[in-house]
């Protein structure tokens, strides 16, 4: 469950990284020419464009997602703040921004939880068979 939810988070987070960078191109010389410096709160579309890519969520969800495979593949459970973050977040977008793939982020989210959940109960040894 964890591996599926941390795949999931990275597709989603480079995806949104991806298309956003491919439709903000036309803002990237303005970006690069430094052309926000104290104009970051005006209403162009070159800031709509910056902070929705790069500095939207797409490269942190991406993050997390590799993080999550990252300590999945070494035997290391993510906390669970960090699942119940996600889903507070993608909770809220799902609410307010449709249609998104928020709903894919809330699963992803939940099978986070139930990963972390079912790493965190212990299992039962096996009975030992002496003299049998």
């Amino acid at each position: 469950m964890i591996k599926w939810a941390g795949r999931i988070l990275a597709v989603i987070g480079g995806g949104h990284l991806t298309l956003g960078l491919w439709f903000s191109r036309a803002s990237f010389g303005d970006w690069l020419s430094l052309r926000l410096w104290g104009h970051w709160r005006d209403d162009t579309p070159a800031v709509h464009d910056f902070w929705g890519n790069p500095a939207g969520f797409g490269l942190p969800l991406l993050l997390v997602g590799l993080l999550v495979l990252w300590m999945d593949r070494r035997g290391l459970t993510p906390p669970a703040f960090l699942a119940w973050t996600v889903l507070a977040w993608a909770v809220v977008c799902a609410v307010i921004a449709e249609p998104t793939p928020a709903p894919l982020l809330v699963a992803a989210a939940v099978l986070l939880l139930c990963g972390i959940r079912r790493a965190a109960t212990p299992t039962m040894p096996a009975p030992e068979l002496n003299g049998v």
